[in-house]
C-alpha cells in the first residue's frame, strides 16, 4: 500500500454491530460480546467486499467463482495446468460445482480440458492465453476495489497490522 494517501476517514463512533452487542449487554450483561463484535464485522466486511469485487469482475464476463478458477490456474505458474481435483481442493467447492464452472469457462475459451498423460482416468485443466490475459486484467480490478476499501479507513501500517492479526487468528481456527 502507498503511504502518501490522504488520511483515512475516522472510524464511526457507533455502527450496526455495536447496536447488536449493546442489545446483548442490556439483556445479558454477563456475556463478553467482543468475539461477536469481531466476527460480526468480519462477516459484514466479507459480504460487502464480495459485492464490490463481483462488480469489478463483471466487465470481464465473470463472477467471483469463475475468477477463482482462472486465478488459481494463473497462480500455479506455467504451464497454468492443474487437475480438477487440485482445483476443487484449492477452492473448497464440490466436484459438481467445479464441473459447472469448468464447463462455462471452457465454453468461453478461457481454459481447456485434456486427458492427463499420467492417469488414463484423469483430466488436466489449462488456462488459455485469452484466459490468462482476462484474469490478469480482472485481478487488477479486484485488487483496486480492495485497496480502495483499505485506504478509505486505514493507513498502510494499519492495513499491514490487520493482515498480520487476521493471519494469526486464522492460523489458530482453521
Amino acid at each position: 500500500m502507498e503511504t502518501n494517501n490522504p488520511a483515512p476517514a475516522p472510524a464511526p463512533a457507533h455502527d450496526a454491530v455495536d447496536a447488536i452487542t449493546d442489545q446483548w449487554a442490556a439483556v445479558r450483561p454477563d456475556l463478553d460480546t467482543v468475539p461477536m463484535a469481531v466476527f460480526g464485522r468480519i462477516y459484514r466486511l466479507a459480504n460487502a467486499m464480495r459485492g464490490r469485487v463481483d462488480k469489478a469482475y463483471a466487465p470481464y464476463g465473470m463472477a467471483l467463482g469463475e475468477f477463482d478458477v482462472l486465478a488459481t490456474l494463473r497462480r500455479s505458474g506455467e504451464p497454468y495446468t492443474l487437475s480438477p481435483r487440485e482445483l476443487t481442493a484449492t477452492l473448497m467447492i464440490t466436484t459438481g460445482g467445479m464441473t459447472g464452472r469448468l464447463d462455462k469457462l471452457e465454453k468461453a475459451g478461457l481454459l481447456t480440458r485434456s486427458p492427463d498423460p499420467n492417469d488414463r482416468r484423469g483430466l488436466r485443466v489449462t488456462l488459455t492465453e485469452h484466459g490468462k490475459e482476462l484474469v490478469d486484467q480482472a485481478v487488477g480490478a479486484g485488487l483496486g476495489q480492495q485497496r480502495a476499501a483499505l485506504e478509505s479507513a486505514l493507513t498502510g501500517e494499519e492495513a499491514e497490522q490487520l493482515a498480520g492479526l487476521l493471519r494469526k487468528l486464522l492460523a489458530t481456527t482453521v
